[in-house]
């Protein structure tokens, strides 16, 4: 249990470093930024090696959703679920932690700005409403849970998992950036949001509810569709 906390931690620090850190430090570089097709396979990338490195440790939730979810689908003991999310959080927050003091190295760098943090409304990077903000990341979230549970599935080809996973989550992010940022993750919302504080921190409740409830949601579509009956 304590190295499956221990990936738990390591694998949500990776996920945050890399996909915020894309998104803080290469998005808009001069000349070069990565923009939001960069970030978005940012994301999906750090799960993908992260799900072959700690996968066989933890499962590589990274992700209280995700930890949920699998719950919600007969996959993971109610007993682990409140482990592994703190464990989850803390090392979202470290890496934030990790990533300000990177950011903070250049001049002119403002925490205010947004810091990758997850928003709707004024600060929904496309303007987009809190309903809006809300049927996305629920709506984005179910379909995480749908193809992690099939893709994982014991009928599905073994070793392909996190190739299936981590493309998932780019093709969320490539979808969801313009409307919330994309989290579809409440670890990865916090991790940066303590740091900016202000409206991140009073915006946050919409991305811990959403993806639970998208992952509940998306959990129960995959145990009716996988039911042999």
């Amino acid at each position: 249990m304590q190295k499956a906390l221990g990936a738990e931690l390591v694998g949500t620090f990776w996920l945050v470093l890399g996909g915020c850190g894309s998104a803080v430090l290469a998005a808009a570089f001069p000349g070069v930024g990565i923009g939001l097709h960069g970030v978005s396979l940012a994301f999906g990338l750090t799960v993908l090696t992260m799900a072959y490195a700690l996968g066989p440790i933890s499962g590589c939730h990274l992700n209280p959703a995700v930890s949920i979810g699998l719950w919600a689908g007969g996959r993971f003991p109610a007993s682990r679920l409140l482990p592994y999310i703190v464990a989850q959080v803390i090392g979202a927050v470290a890496a934030g932690g990790v990533l300000y003091l990177i950011a903070n190295g250049a001049p002119g760098f403002d925490v205010s700005k947004g810091f990758a943090s997850n928003g709707y409304g004024a600060h929904s990077p496309g303007g987009y409403s809190m309903a809006a903000a809300l049927v996305c990341e629920v709506v984005m979230t179910a379909m995480f849970l749908i193809i992690i549970l099939g893709a994982t599935d014991s009928r599905a080809a073994p070793g392909f998992a996190p190739i299936a996973i981590g493309l998932g989550l780019t093709l969320i992010h490539l979808i969801s950036i313009p409307v919330t940022n994309t989290s579809v993750n409440p670890a990865r919302s916090t991790g940066v949001a303590v740091y900016v504080g202000g409206w991140a921190v009073e915006q946050l409740w919409l991305f811990w509810l959403a993806p639970i409830a998208g992952a509940l949601l998306g959990a129960a579509v995959w145990r009716g569709l996988r039911s042999e009956d």
